[in-house]
C-alpha cells in the first residue's frame, strides 16, 4: 500500500516543534512531529519521510548522531538543521554529511519554505 509522503520535524523543544508544523501545515503541506530522534527513527513510516527538519542538540540521540544512523541505514532523507547552538564545527559536519542547509533559531520562516521545496524537489 502506499502512502503518502511528508515533511518529518524532529525537535525536543515542545514550542519550536509545535510553531514549525503549524507554519509548514499552514502553506499545505503534510507533517509529523517527533520530540525525539529515537521516536523518529522507530516510526514506521520513516521510509515515507521527503525532508526531514532536525534539531541539532538533543538528548540522548543529537540531530548529527540521526543524520549518520539514516546514511548508514540507507535512508537519503533530504535534513535540513536548526538549531539554538550554530557553530562551526556542526554546520561543517552536517553540510559535509549531505544536509541542505544549517540554519540558526530563530529562523526566517520564508528561507525554511524555500529549504523545504528544495528538499521536495530532491526527494521526488
Amino acid at each position: 500500500m502506499s502512502h503518502q509522503g511528508f515533511i518529518g520535524i524532529v525537535d525536543d523543544d515542545d514550542s519550536v516543534r509545535s510553531a514549525t508544523t503549524k507554519l509548514l501545515r499552514r502553506d499545505g503541506y503534510v507533517v509529523r512531529s517527533f520530540a525525539s530522534a529515537e521516536e523518529f527513527l522507530q516510526s514506521p513510516d520513516i521510509g515515507d519521510t521527503q525532508c526531514l527538519i532536525s534539531d541539532v542538540r538533543m538528548p540522548v540521540v543529537s540531530g548529527l548522531e540521526l543524520q549518520s544512523r539514516l546514511i548508514a541505514s540507507g535512508h537519503g532523507i533530504p535534513i535540513i538543521f536548526l538549531t539554538a547552538f550554530p557553530e562551526d564545527k556542526s554546520r561543517e559536519r552536517a553540510l559535509a554529511a549531505g544536509a541542505l542547509c544549517f540554519l540558526a533559531k530563530p529562523f526566517d520562516a520564508e528561507v525554511l519554505t524555500a529549504f523545504v521545496e528544495q528538499a521536495l524537489r530532491q526527494s521526488r
